[in-house]
């Protein structure tokens, strides 16, 4: 099947972002360059948990490289909801990340979901067969934003249960730890 990668090198945004209310969103990691083009891709909230951490910790271990200018930490300086109208192009089996040290800057890839399983070899790869997938190249600076903005779109959720921490619904939850009483 032929391939459709959606490049996109050091793009205007690159953020994850929801449409929905709290306990019924989808998620999505959404591209857009200065041309006007824009990609978004839908994902599960566990995968834009992961994809933060890890990008925190890549970015940690670079670091520590000498020669390598890496900020600290950053503030969400991009508080905007997903670019009108959000068309999801595929949603996202697999993703990659990995450091560019030429370009000094982090590589993340998103890969579709298809009829059989992802193979590792697929990801962050160039080859003509496979599934789509989004490509984004990035600054340090701009995957540190990434970061602060995905962990509060992940942390803008239903509260949890003081008791058990599953999602409170706006009309309460049966709570496990009250033997099924509603809470």
């Amino acid at each position: 099947m032929s391939r459709q990668v959606y490049r996109f090198d050091r793009p205007s945004r690159f953020v994850a972002g929801t449409v929905g209310q709290p306990g019924e969103r989808t998620f999505y990691l959404q591209a857009s360059d200065a041309e006007g083009r824009v990609v978004s891709v839908a994902l599960e909230k566990s995968q834009v948990q992961v994809l933060a951490e890890r990008m925190d910790e890549l970015l940690d271990e670079i670091a520590t490289r000498p020669g390598t200018a890496v900020p600290a930490q950053a503030e969400v300086d991009d508080l905007e909801p997903l670019t009108a109208p959000v068309d999801e192009e595929f949603r996202v089996a697999a993703m990659g990340l990995a450091w560019d040290g030429e370009a000094q800057a982090v590589v993340v890839e998103a890969v579709a979901a298809g009829e059989e399983p992802v193979d590792e070899d697929a990801i962050l790869s160039d080859a003509e067969d496979g599934p789509d997938a989004l490509r984004v190249t990035i600054t340090p600076g701009a995957a540190r934003s990434f970061v602060a903005r995905a962990r509060r779109v992940v942390a803008a959720g239903r509260p949890s249960c003081p008791l058990c921490s599953l999602p409170l619904d706006p009309t309460g939850h049966v709570c496990p730890r009250q033997n099924g009483y509603r809470r």
